[in-house]
């Protein structure tokens, strides 16, 4: 089969002819319709992921045909069209008969742990705990197109607004990064019922892609990092806007881009007991500038909560394909670009400069 193969950090990915993938006995083979492309590829491609070997294939937000099982597999069949999180949880453990597989201890990740969907054929562990059936696109199922942005960036997002800040109707939302997430986060905080939705990035067309989302309010933020504080963004224009907007501050704030300055512009624009929930991936680096200094005494005297967000289970899926379902959310608006997989390596290296807005697709098959 063909697939796009890093064999060396921070060089480019070639499409290569290497062996089709076998099933796991747990699991099962997909031939892949679509396979999204996002800054966790890119963290991955850079290094910045220790769990991945090389020569490795990436892609983790997929959506396919099951192709082979694996003998102890009992829930799919061959034909059967599906995702699945990135984060496979055994489906076995404490945590995850528990309920929560996104932070399985033994989780497998397609494109980090193990080959990845940007190939026309991917395996996956634990099938019968992960696997989510996709409606036909007939019945209001998406299309692979749109399945797979619906991948670990709308589902992350779902999580971190409905389960982890527990959203409620009228509620302000900020999000701070309109990549693949933050403008998932945007028509989520819109299809949950917010309130007053802002949207904050350095790019104009990333703004207007959130303005056509449902964002109320978007804010452009600077390029540099003005010179902020550690830990405090108190005077920053961003959190001075927010407020303006909001009335005082937003509910919740979304994360959504993993830099220091916008963790602390998220903090800082909130209300009184509001919610900050971080999927901004912060790698660490060599210099520790990924372990950001937080205020906490804003945090103690506001009373704010702090929430990371990991995924989200498989079990949690019906309620977002039910949004799509029902019209409230369209995963197809969050589409930028449809590319061939010949074409998917140079967009992952351009990808923290790319001017374009929406979530990057790719075919494999193409």
């Amino acid at each position: 089969m063909r697939a796009l193969v890093l064999r060396q950090f921070g060089v480019e990915p070639a499409v290569e002819e290497v062996p089709a993938p076998r099933p796991p006995d747990d699991g099962v083979v997909l031939r892949v319709g679509a396979s999204g492309l996002c800054r966790s590829d890119w963290h991955a491609y850079a290094g910045h992921d220790p769990d991945v070997v090389l020569p490795q294939v990436l892609g983790h937000e997929l959506a396919g045909v099951v192709e082979r099982v694996g003998p102890d597999v009992t829930r799919w069949r061959p034909g059967d069209r599906v995702t699945t999180p990135f984060v496979c949880g055994c489906g076995r453990c404490d945590t995850c008969r528990g309920g929560n597989p996104q932070v399985c201890p033994h989780q497998r990740q397609p494109g980090f742990t193990d080959d990845g969907s940007l190939a026309e054929l991917v395996a996956l562990h634990h099938a019968d705990a992960n696997l989510v059936a996709l409606p036909p696109v007939e019945d209001g199922g998406p299309t692979d197109v749109a399945a797979a942005a619906l991948g670990c960036r709308t589902a992350t997002a779902h999580r971190a607004l409905a389960q982890r800040a527990a959203l409620r109707p009228g509620e302000s939302v900020v999000v701070l990064g309109c990549g693949g997430v933050g403008l998932s986060a945007v028509a989520l905080a819109r299809a949950l019922g917010a309130g007053v939705v802002v949207a904050v990035d350095v790019s104009g067309a990333a703004l207007e892609r959130a303005r056509e989302l449902g964002a109320d309010v978007v804010v452009q933020a600077g390029l540099d990092d003005g010179g902020a504080r550690p830990g405090g963004a108190e005077g920053d224009p961003v959190v001075a806007a927010v407020h303006e907007a909001t009335g005082g501050g937003a509910a919740v704030a979304v994360e959504a881009l993993g830099s220091t300055r916008t963790l602390a512009q998220g903090l800082w624009s909130l209300e009184r007991r509001g919610r900050l929930v971080q999927v901004g991936l912060l790698p660490p680096g060599p210099d520790g500038t990924g372990r950001p200094r937080v205020a906490m005494e804003r945090v103690i005297s506001h009373e704010l909560d702090v929430l990371g967000s990991h995924g989200m289970a498989a079990a949690d899926y019906p309620g977002l394909l039910a949004l799509v379902a029902s019209g409230a959310l369209r995963p197809a608006e969050l589409v930028g670009e449809v590319l061939p997989l010949a074409e998917a390596g140079r967009a992952l290296v351009d990808l923290p400069t790319r001017a374009g807005a929406g979530v990057l697709v790719v075919e494999p098959w193409r």
